[in-house]
C-alpha cells in the first residue's frame, strides 16, 4: 500500500469526490481526516466505512481560526500530519456576470485561495518538524475550457492554480510540495451512469468512458506517495482525455 501510516486531511470530505478520494487513501494504507463544514453526519458514515482509523473533523475551511484547530487536533490524535487535500468547495458556482453579485466571486475565492492559505499555513509547522509534507489541491478542467457561465468558479479555481504554482517554487526547499488534480465530470453516487447524459458524455471522451469519482482519489495517491518525491507543481487533468482535446 503506497500511503501506510500516512495521514492525510481530505477537505470536504463527506460527500462527493471529497468521499471518493477518502475511500482510495484509506484502501492504500491512510489514515484519513474527514473534514466537514456542517454534514457530520455523512463525514461520520464515510470515516466509519473506510475505517483504518479515519476520523471526521469539524471546521470552515474559510475560517482561519477554526482550520488551526482542526489541524492541531489532528495531530494531537496521530502524532503527526503528512498530506491535506483542499477539495471543500460551498455555495453557488455556475452564474452568470452580475447574478450573483461580487459576493459570488468572493465565495470561490475564499474557498479556493483562503481555504489554501488556511489549511497550508496551519499545517506548515507540522511539516517541518517532520521533515516535509505534500499538498494536493482539487481544481478543474474548467479552467482549461472557459464556459459561458463559469466565471466564478473558473476565477477561484485559476487562482488557486496560479497559488499552486508559486508555492510549490516558494516551498520546494522545505521539501513541501504543492500539487493539482484537475477534475472532469466524474461519476459519484449523484450520477447515474446508465442515464443518457452520462451515456453520451462518455461517448465525447477519448477513453470512451464515465470516470468514477474514485480516479480523482487515484491521482491524489500518486502525489502524496513515495513515487511522486519528485514531482511539484504539477497540474494533472484526469478527464478521459478531454483535456487534450481542447489544449492546455
Amino acid at each position: 500500500m503506497l500511503l501506510s501510516g500516512k495521514v492525510v486531511l481530505v477537505t470536504g470530505g463527506g460527500r462527493g469526490i471529497g468521499a471518493a478520494i477518502c475511500r482510495v487513501l484509506a484502501r492504500e494504507g491512510a489514515i484519513v481526516a474527514v473534514n466537514y463544514g456542517k454534514s457530520a453526519e455523512k463525514a461520520e458514515a464515510v470515516a466509519a466505512e473506510i475505517g483504518n482509523d479515519a476520523k471526521a473533523y469539524q471546521a470552515d475551511v474559510t475560517d482561519e481560526a477554526s482550520v488551526k484547530a482542526m489541524i492541531d487536533a489532528i495531530v494531537a490524535d496521530f502524532g503527526r500530519i503528512d498530506g491535506v487535500i483542499n477539495n471543500a468547495i460551498a455555495g453557488s458556482q455556475p452564474g452568470k456576470l452580475g447574478e450573483h453579485g461580487w459576493a459570488g466571486y468572493q465565495n470561490m475565492l475564499d474557498y479556493n485561495v483562503k481555504a489554501v492559505y488556511n489549511t497550508l499555513t496551519a499545517a506548515r509547522p507540522h511539516f517541518n518538524a517532520q521533515g516535509g509534507g505534500r499538498v494536493v489541491n482539487i481544481v478543474t478542467e474548467l479552467w482549461n475550457m472557459a464556459p459561458a457561465g463559469w466565471s466564478m468558479y473558473t476565477a477561484g479555481k485559476g487562482a488557486m492554480v496560479g497559488m499552486s504554482r508559486s508555492l510549490a517554487t516558494e516551498l520546494g526547499p522545505e521539501n513541501i510540495t504543492v500539487n493539482m488534480v484537475a477534475p472532469g465530470w466524474m461519476a459519484d453516487e449523484k450520477v447515474d451512469t446508465e442515464s443518457e447524459g452520462s451515456k453520451n458524455f462518455a461517448k465525447s471522451l477519448p477513453l470512451r468512458v464515465h470516470g468514477s469519482a474514485e480516479e480523482i482519489g487515484n491521482g491524489c495517491v500518486f502525489f502524496l506517495s513515495h513515487l511522486a518525491n519528485y514531482v511539484t507543481g504539477v497540474y494533472l487533468p484526469v478527464t478521459g482525455g478531454r483535456i487534450t482535446q481542447t489544449g492546455m
